[in-house]
């Protein structure tokens, strides 16, 4: 898989469905302000098949006579999607086109032609089965269900789901970011930081503890922050946790644990997708958390499993369907969280093969962290 972390990639679920638009609208926002390059992405099953449109004569399959083929766009005027993209402040536009097979030497040859570290926007199903980008939405006509097939093989990949209904979109422009020529996009999902622990191991409050002059959990809030439409905090003390744009809730019930802290969080959430993240976790893996949040689409939880009987459920992703679930667990006094899940279609994510985040549970344990992250003892 080629990673391009400066590419944000659209797919479509269907004709029509407006992901031209949704790229014209990003390169008139961001192309004034940076040089982006505009990818139009053709993918056939084969040099010599079927037109990929289901139409003929327009000769962009049967010019192709080689494994790949990548041409520019120069005309501004023109009706084309290329043409389209390049008015829309674009800095050039390129055009892909080559049988599926061919693809990832086509987009190897593209990366070597605009630079690893160029920033792109790219209209494409195909490719995402061969580049990792920096975001993938797919896009949605808000009045037809169906997904031809390019868009069933990659929807599992995609961050969100961006419905269409002809004239707007469901999604707001600060939720796509362009920071250091990397590209983000918020997830229709909500982030639960749990800080209702009492530190007991450590003697203070975790959650508070400084990392480069700020407190662990506003550490966490900010490398969660791009990537969540909501981010709430679970704590009976509201008072400690005044962060612009988040929620602090309060346990339904005091000195039921963490299981509580999620009922009660998941009671409030408006999102159906939770990623819930204990605050004593200071380096967020975003690229695992974004894999299990939409792995959450087709599970009731994603919990992984970092050895034998290892579970890590304050570092998971719950569906709000779960909430009864919960909530009927802690009437019987049970609060354990993987005992609310037993019935549940769960999704283990294995990390025994090398772990992929820690956390801080001892005065040794943040010593280390401050040493191997260099944070100067602040």
């Amino acid at each position: 898989m080629i990673k391009a972390a400066g590419m944000f990639m659209i797919g479509a679920a269907g004709r029509g469905a407006g992901k031209t638009k949704l790229a014209c609208r990003l390169l008139s926002r961001f192309g004034p302000k940076r040089d982006i390059i505009g990818i139009k992405v053709t993918a056939i099953e084969d040099a010599g098949s079927g037109c990929p449109r289901g139409g003929q004569g327009c000769g962009v399959c049967a010019s192709i006579e080689d494994r790949y083929y990548i041409s520019e766009e120069n005309d501004s005027q023109g009706r084309k999607d290329t043409c389209r993209m390049l008015a829309a402040s674009a800095g050039r536009v390129l055009w892909l086109r080559g049988p599926k097979r061919h693809l990832a030497e086509g987009a190897a040859a593209f990366l070597e032609i605009v630079g690893a570290g160029s920033v792109s926007g790219c209209e494409s199903n195909s490719l995402r089965r061969v580049v990792e980008p920096g975001a993938f939405v797919l896009v949605q006509d808000a009045r037809e269900e169906k997904y031809k097939p390019s868009a069933k093989a990659v929807a599992r990949h995609a961050d969100r789901i961006i419905a269409f209904d002809g004239d707007g979109f469901d999604i707001e422009d600060d939720d796509i970011r362009l920071v250091d020529g990397k590209w983000t996009v918020k997830m229709a999902a909500t982030a639960i930081i749990l800080a209702g622990g009492d530190s007991r191991r450590i003697g203070k409050d975790k959650g508070m503890l400084p990392i480069k002059g700020q407190p662990i959990i506003k550490h966490i809030l900010e490398q969660l922050r791009p990537y969540f439409t909501k981010i709430l905090i679970s704590s009976n003390d509201s008072s400690r946790y005044d962060f612009p744009g988040v929620e602090v809730v309060a346990d339904r019930t005091a000195g039921c644990g963490p299981l509580m802290g999620i009922a009660s969080a998941l009671r409030v959430s408006a999102s159906e997708l939770n990623f819930v993240i204990a605050c004593d976790i200071p380096e967020v893996d975003m690229e695992l958390v974004r894999m299990m949040v939409r792995q959450g689409r087709d599970f009731d939880a994603v919990v992984p499993v970092t050895g034998p009987s290892r579970y890590e459920p304050v570092f998971a992703v719950y569906n709000k369907g779960l909430l009864g679930a919960m909530e009927a667990t802690l009437a019987s006094g049970n609060n354990r969280i993987m005992e609310a899940v037993k019935h549940a279609s769960v999704k283990y994510v294995d990390l025994m093969g090398g772990g992929k985040f820690g956390n801080i549970n001892t005065a040794e344990d943040y010593r280390q962290f401050l040493e191997t992250h260099d944070c100067g003892g602040v």
